[in-house]
Order: C-alpha cells, then structure tokens, then sequence
C-alpha cells in the first residue's frame, strides 16, 4: 500500500478506508491497455453486482487465486469440478451465476483472441482510445457509451455486462477519467502504450 499523505485531496469515497485509497491511488482510473486485465477487471465487476466494491477487493487475491489469475485459457477450460470446488470456497463470492458468467467470459475473450482480436482493442475502439473525462462533479451511474459497449457485450455473450457495471469497469480501468474535481488523481498523467 502507498503510504497515506493526508493533505492529498481524494474522492470521497476512497478517504477512510486504506485499502480503498490504495486501490484508489496507484489503479482506480489509471488507463488500463492489457486486455487480460481489462477482461479480469470486467469479471470482478461483475461480481460486484448488488453487492459493495470494498467486498470484491478484499477477496481480490481469492479471487485470483481461485481462477489461476485469471488466465483466460486456464479459466476457459474449467468444468463443473471446478465450478463446484469455486462454490465451496470460502474466499470468494460463491455465486454459480457469476462463477458460470466467468468461465463464459472466458471462453469469449479466447475466441476473441483465436479470431485474431484483441480485446484491449474492442474494449479502447469504443473512445478511439482516448480517456473520457467526466464533469469531476457530477456522480453518474452510466452513460450512453456504457449502455452501448454493454449491449455490444451482451451480443457477443458476456453477461453480468449491464450498462451500470460497464460504466463502474470503464472508470475502474481509465476509459473514463471521473476522479473529483478536487482529487490530486485528476490530472494524472495517463502511463504511454
């Protein structure tokens, strides 16, 4: 974790919790172009559904562990053995929709790649590969593009892909800049390709 500096200014919501603020500091909004990460962070989304993002970063390193880091070959070989030992595994959330949803989306990003496509690229098309910058102010919970990138999602299979959490992936991962107006991340640098 980076050492807290209390005169930084942060968004809300990562000020009382360290683990959240480190999330927060060193990855939330920083632009992701690795497709394998960009693919394990839209599954971690999706587990987040109904639930509190803290829920899922905390069991992150389960997670991982739970799905082989989430290599994607690995993950898209699993079968109902695996999908029953990940239901009885406590370190997770042991939901069979979004464990099944998963290996799916594995499946999916393996096809992508065998035909040739990256997912990195499908997932960056969508802005021409630019960061969008939200207003700093305004809080939104999804957007048009979200409901776009999650409908063509869908199309290809996805699920646990709705417009709300494409929109939370898409901050999480820097395809939209919605750090506050007052957050010394806002103006961050965006690391080079």
């Amino acid at each position: 974790m980076t050492a807290w500096d209390p005169a930084l200014p942060r968004c809300i919501w990562a000020r009382n919790d360290a683990l959240m603020r480190d999330y927060h500091d060193t990855e939330w909004g920083v632009p992701q172009h690795d497709g394998r990460m960009l693919w394990e962070m839209l599954m971690l989304e999706g587990f987040q559904a109904g639930l509190s993002w803290i829920t899922v970063l905390r069991k992150r390193a389960a997670f991982r562990e739970a799905f082989c880091g989430f290599d994607p070959r690995q993950v898209a070989a699993f079968t109902e053995q695996d999908v029953q030992r990940l239901l009885a595994d406590a370190g997770i959330i042991r939901a069979r929709a979004k464990i099944e949803a998963t290996i799916a989306g594995a499946r999916l990003y393996c096809h992508m790649a065998d035909h040739g496509e990256s997912f990195s690229d499908f997932c960056w098309h969508f802005t021409g590969g630019e960061v969008l910058k939200g207003d700093g102010v305004t809080q939104v919970a999804s957007t048009p593009l979200s409901t776009r990138i999650s409908s063509e999602l869908k199309k290809r299979g996805f699920k646990f892909v709705g417009p709300t959490i494409v929109y939370a992936w898409m901050q999480a991962v820097g395809i939209v800049n919605d750090h506050s107006a007052e957050c010394f991340c806002r103006e961050r640098r965006a690391p080079r390709r």
